[in-house]
Order: structure tokens, then C-alpha cells, then sequence
């Protein structure tokens, strides 16, 4: 599973985000892709310490999940997502998208970081956790929209 502190892995995301447009389709799943840009922006928001959304520290989440997050197996199709993590409402493409873009170019400017926060539950991340956690993220839902 790539990294996305690993060389080359940041310009390959943003050649795919930039395939997006408002008209992009999903493969699976309920979100639109407008949905899909202000979702993936979360977790972004979370390795960068810019918002928890109320996550709490779980020990079961740690037992059952935290591997899952980075592994090197790709999600499934249609995983559930966190009652938090639902986006139902209506968002702008550009709008997001520009969004999405500004946080991963701030996540870029600092892959060279050596300690990272903690994810508000599922707690210590390493370095190399962390990049796999936000590309297989953003590679799940780059999929599911077909780029």
C-alpha cells in the first residue's frame, strides 16, 4: 500500500482529484461527488489537528479497526461509514474541491514531519501509519468515482 509521504504518491492524488468534475459518476455507494470532496477532506482535517468531530477514545475501535486503516489490503466497495463521516447535505464541487486541494497540499508541505498526533480514537499513529491511512482513504474514494 503506498504511503502518501512517499515520493510521487501526492502528485499522482492531485492528477486524480483534478480528473474529477461535477458531473463524475459513482461506482458504488450513495454520495455524489461533491459529497465524496468534502468527506475526504475529514480525515485531512484530523492528521492536521484542525478538528476531532467528537471522536472519543475507543478501545474497540483500537482492537477491531485501527488495523484495517492502514493495512496494505485496499476497502471494500460499499464499507459502511462512520454516523459522523455521512454527508447527506448538498455541497458545492469547486467549492470542495478547492478545499480537498488546499488540505492536501498542507498535508504535502509536511511530510517530512517526524511525529504526528494522535487520532482523537483510535490513538498513536506512526509516520508510515499515517500515510497509509490518508491514501488508502483518498484511493478508496478516487475509485469509487471511477478516477
Amino acid at each position: 500500500m503506498n504511503s502518501y509521504f512517499d515520493d510521487g504518491v501526492y502528485d499522482e492524488l492531485v492528477n486524480r482529484l483534478n480528473k474529477l468534475n461535477e458531473n463524475s459518476k459513482a461506482n458504488w455507494g450513495k454520495m455524489t461527488v461533491s459529497q465524496m470532496l468534502y468527506h475526504c477532506q475529514m480525515p485531512l482535517n484530523i492528521i492536521l489537528g484542525k478538528e476531532d468531530y467528537g471522536l472519543k477514545p475507543s478501545w474497540f475501535f483500537k482492537l477491531f479497526f485501527k488495523k484495517s486503516f492502514y493495512s496494505d489490503k485496499p476497502w471494500s466497495k460499499n464499507l459502511p461509514t462512520a454516523p459522523g463521516f455521512k454527508i447527506t447535505d448538498d455541497k458545492d464541487f469547486e467549492e470542495e474541491k478547492n478545499g480537498l486541494s488546499k488540505l492536501m497540499e498542507e498535508l504535502n508541505s509536511q511530510r517530512n514531519k517526524s511525529e504526528w498526533r494522535d487520532h482523537p480514537s483510535l490513538g498513536k499513529f506512526t509516520k508510515t501509519q499515517w500515510g497509509k491511512t490518508q491514501y488508502k482513504h483518498l484511493d478508496h474514494h478516487f475509485r469509487q468515482f471511477g478516477v
